[in-house]
């Protein structure tokens, strides 16, 4: 076998798998899974602030496709972090939400889903009177709403959420479909790879 083959298959392996694992196209969620996941999710210690979106998520679900999409998150935080009583966090809520930042990375990686961009509010343009003032803005792929659904799950038995609920005063959530993106995961990996090949290509010739 060449050195090419022997460079260039394995790599076109992992790339396969990347693809497998990223995903994105599938199968809606069937009633079953819905009504499993709300009672799994109903046996849960919930904060107030976590039934209250419990209607939402229902809303969130009636229109699945099965397919991948883009949560967009708006936040503000609070002035201090406020946790309840056991917790002993200091009050800075810049910190508690970069503690949720942190422990959300797996339970997102293992479900195929990642943010894709992070941004700090750093001025002002147009903004209506009374518009909300947001600190930062965030959007997170999700593979699909069955990955979203146990990304929640999983974030819930490790009591992830405390962090994210101590830190935000005020949050703006809602599902988008990009049109024009040019965020291209699956192109950028695949040329990191293709950039991998050629380098050891040239190093071993």
């Amino acid at each position: 076998m060449t050195l090419f083959f022997v460079i260039t298959v394995p790599l076109l392996g992992l790339y396969l798998l990347f693809l497998a694992w990223y995903g994105g196209k599938g199968k809606p969620l069937r009633p079953d899974e819905i009504d499993a996941f709300f009672d799994t999710l109903g046996k849960m210690n919930l904060s107030e602030s976590e039934k209250e979106i419990i209607l939402e998520i229902r809303s969130l679900l009636a229109n699945d496709d099965g397919e991948e999409f883009v949560m967009q998150n708006l936040v503000r935080h609070r002035p201090k972090a406020l946790y309840p009583a056991g917790y002993h966090y200091n009050d800075d809520a810049r910190a508690a939400d970069q503690r949720y930042g942190k422990a959300i990375i797996l339970p997102l990686l293992r479900q195929g889903s990642l943010p894709i961009f992070i941004a700090r509010r750093s001025g002002s343009f147009i903004e209506p009177e009374g518009a909300d003032v947001w600190h930062y803005v965030a959007m997170v792929r999700y593979r699909s709403r069955r990955d979203f659904l146990r990304f929640v799950l999983a974030v819930q038995t490790q009591e992830i959420t405390v962090h994210k609920w101590a830190a935000l005063e005020k949050t703006h959530v809602f599902p988008v479909k990009p049109l024009v993106s040019l965020i291209l995961v699956r192109s950028s990996v695949a040329a990191l790879l293709a950039l991998l090949a050629a380098t050891l290509l040239a190093l071993l010739r």
